[in-house]
């Protein structure tokens, strides 16, 4: 977090909203009126508070509003569309790509007085408002025996809403999936205001709508399913001397039948970002560390299916060790829990990659990487989901002192690395504007004229979060 971002977050803190005086401009004022001083912020000095995400700073909005119900996005659509003014959605902003900030003068919805949640046990099923901390609905569930899987790193933090804007995945993502996998039915408005109901049928246009960053409708419900949470879990940790043997390890455990329920890597680099700052004991001189749980109803099974990835983690030339208590297995998946603060005290800022790759490939694409982290002027690291093929190369930087458009450059040749093995751009971080220049690279120019075709459909003017995802380009030739 930059010094400029984290004064504004500070001074957020410290200070009640403003909405006496005058507003600031035309919509502000439209909004006031129809909304109340209570759900709209107005004044410069609330206003630059909605201008970034986690990683990126864009233009500062028109005006902010604080829905509390579906009828207040409503109502803030078609005033903005009255104006002509860009709409924003926005939850608690801990993004990677770029998705939630305004690149004009725009209106930004934030949903963090959206919080309504209810859970129905008899149906497995919870519904749940966007602005829901994604912790929130497993905490609600566990009184009736059930949980929700999809648990990004940020699940403290980051909400239904932003997960179903990135189809956020998590640790368990391997075993149980993703956040789209987990969703029944929707609510989003559209860029006329109108509101839709949908569930996973037909042309599935729920389906659509999750993965696109607020770019064809804003999302004022979800209906999630709930499972029944496994009995038992086992845990280790296994370190390696060179990093494709970890990649290796787990191509060998999944080949061999092992399905964790997590499956999580880190490089050196990683590792030791976060012992300096949580001092768990991890091993500092291992060059990749895997963090693996197995779990389900049978002890046996669980058991034996740990020691499928010890073997291949053991054949591969790593060491394992198991954890022998709950707290133990807490500890390490502190570790990884930890890693964004871990990273914020290498550098003040810096641009997470989200890549996807066959796991027959990840070998090849870690020892890559690694070797492009190695020629650059950047401190690099790694780390990710590795058993869904998902991996996080950070480079870390300070924009101070150090040239933004290397680091660009380096996260294309990352992104070409990925494509050239068969991969893909995002996993569950979105592309936002961060990668939206890289998808030239990934997809072809017929494609990309048929995902504009579904933009224009849905959102004709181009007012629902305009310059992300798609690059502009020359129509093909039909």
């Amino acid at each position: 977090m930059t010094p400029e971002k984290l004064a504004l977050t500070t001074n957020s803190r410290a200070r009640k909203p403003r909405s006496e005086g005058a507003p600031d401009n035309a919509l502000a004022a439209q909004l006031l009126a129809q909304l109340g001083p209570k759900k709209v912020l107005h004044h410069l000095s609330e206003r630059l508070n909605y201008r970034y995400d986690a990683i990126q700073f864009g233009v500062t909005p028109l005006a902010v509003v604080l829905p509390e119900s579906t009828a207040d996005v409503v109502a803030a659509v078609k005033a903005a569309k009255a104006a002509s003014v860009p709409i924003v959605g926005r939850g608690a902003a801990s993004g990677l790509s770029g998705g939630v900030t305004p690149l004009q003068e725009s209106l930004v919805v934030s949903f963090t007085r959206m919080t309504g949640l209810q859970i129905f046990p008899e149906r497995r099923e919870a519904v749940a408002q966007p602005g829901v901390v994604t912790l929130k609905v497993t905490e609600a569930a566990k009184p009736h025996g059930l949980m929700y899987p999809p648990d990004p790193a940020s699940f403290r933090t980051s909400t239904i809403g932003g997960n179903l804007g990135e189809n956020a995945g998590g640790p368990m993502c391997f075993k149980y999936g993703v956040t789209g996998d987990y969703v029944k039915a929707l609510e989003f408005v559209d860029a006329d205001g109108d509101v839709h109901r949908l569930t996973r049928d037909c042309y599935d246009l729920a389906g659509l709508l999750i993965g696109s960053e607020g770019t064809l409708g804003l999302m004022t419900e979800a209906t999630l399913r709930l499972i029944a949470p496994p009995r038992f879990t086992r845990t280790l940790m296994c370190h390696f001397a060179e990093v494709g043997q970890a990649a290796e390890a787990v191509s060998s455990a999944i080949a061999a039948g092992a399905v964790p329920s997590k499956l999580e890597f880190m490089d050196r680099a990683c590792t030791n970002a976060v012992e300096d700052y949580l001092h768990l004991g991890l091993p500092r001189d291992a060059e990749a560390v895997l963090l693996v749980d197995t779990d389900g109803d049978d002890a046996a099974i669980v058991d034996a299916e740990l020691e499928l990835v010890a073997l291949a983690c053991g054949a591969a030339g790593g060491t394992v060790r198991r954890a022998a208590t709950p707290a133990e297995a807490d500890a390490l998946w502190q570790a990884r829990r930890s890693i964004s603060p871990s990273l914020g005290r290498i550098r003040p800022q810096r641009m997470n990659e989200d890549i996807v790759v066959p796991r027959s490939a990840l070998p090849d694409v870690v020892r890559e990487i690694r070797a492009l982290g190695d020629a650059s002027p950047f401190h690099l690291v790694q780390f990710g989901h590795i058993g869904d093929g998902n991996l996080h190369p950070n480079i870390m930087f300070d924009p101070r002192t150090e040239d933004e458009a290397a680091v660009h450059d380096l996260a294309h040749q990352i992104a070409l690395v990925a494509i050239r093995h068969g991969g893909v751009l995002s996993g569950e971080h979105g592309i936002g504007t961060m990668k939206r220049e890289f998808m030239k690279d990934a997809v072809d120019p017929v494609t990309l004229e048929a995902l504009w075709d579904v933009k224009k459909a849905l959102d004709p003017a181009g007012r629902l979060n305009p310059g992300k995802i798609l690059p502009e380009m020359m129509m093909v030739d039909r």
